[in-house]
């Protein structure tokens, strides 16, 4: 009889984004993913989203289930704050021998392909183009298992892409990354889910933070992640970080999962007023207990 996972590392996240205009703005509407929802490895324990001006804030489940707010600022400020804090607890993660011998002919019965079919198509910031197709089939050829794929996938592309924070912007296509081979952790996001897409893969989008241990030289940590996930009969969606080639393990805190990062954006909004802002944005992750 399988033993119980036991209970991994509890974290906690201090997550504070700050914007001053050099005038008065109004009418500043924002949509948030700063809480998460508990995933089947991660349990939230606590979670506090906290705006000044203070303001009715709406908590709602958006269509990919993500715990989202949305607030309304109609009169003048020249200030916005906007902090979450949350705790979590992480399990072990453990990807069972059947779902890692799991091949796509494994993906046609039960509940599957409803689940997974918006994760097989092109969205706002992932396509299947031609040039990507080919790639993917390049990686993964000789390889039956879709473990095995998406393993000689993250690998690729983290051995073929370079890490440079400022080459890329939020809403850089995965077509522009992908001829550019560098990027931030969201390009390599969006590379890996056009690859595992355009070969019959379901693969989506997620967001959240990465813990650096006093060991650990990981790339993404202190600041806002993001890393694929990839669908396995028999366990779910599994997490594969190809910024930092690893899977995403108890390290990792998820808190919103879509299409690509447009479904995920932490903080969106729009205001009227002064076109001058200053954006700050500081997380803080902390281990603190096993």
């Amino acid at each position: 009889m399988a033993q119980p996972l036991q209970p991994g590392p509890v974290f906690r996240v201090l997550h504070r984004t700050v914007f001053d205009y050099d005038a008065p703005v109004r009418d500043s509407m924002n949509t948030l993913h700063l809480e998460p929802r508990t995933f089947p490895f991660q349990r939230t324990l606590s979670a506090v989203v906290k705006v000044l001006p203070a303001t009715r804030v709406r908590r709602f489940h958006d269509l990919f289930e993500n715990v989202t707010h949305h607030f309304e600022i109609p009169g003048d400020h020249k200030r916005l704050e906007i902090e979450s804090r949350i705790r979590i607890q992480n399990l072990p993660l453990v990807v069972p021998e059947g779902s890692q011998n799991a091949t796509l002919r494994d993906y046609r019965g039960g509940d599957i392909p409803e689940r997974t079919w918006a994760y097989l198509q092109d969205s706002r910031f992932v396509s299947r183009h031609p040039q990507i197709w080919r790639q993917a089939l390049d990686i993964t050829a000789g390889i039956e298992s879709v473990f095995g794929q998406a393993v000689a996938i993250m690998h690729w592309v983290h051995r073929e892409f370079r890490y440079e924070a400022g080459s890329t912007t939020v809403s850089t296509h995965l077509e522009e990354a992908f001829a550019l081979r560098r990027g931030v952790c969201q390009d390599f996001t969006h590379v890996m889910l056009g690859l595992c897409r355009a070969i019959g893969i379901p693969a989506r989008y997620a967001s959240g933070y990465l813990y650096n241990g006093p060991r650990d030289h990981l790339v993404g940590a202190q600041a806002s992640h993001a890393w694929p996930e990839v669908f396995f009969p028999g366990v779910g969606w599994i997490g594969f970080d190809p910024t930092n080639e690893t899977l995403a393990d108890e390290r990792y805190i998820k808190i919103a999962v879509g299409r690509d990062y447009d479904d995920v954006a932490p903080v969106r909004g729009s205001y009227h007023g002064s076109g001058h802002c200053r954006m700050s944005v500081s997380v803080d992750v902390e281990k603190v207990s096993e």
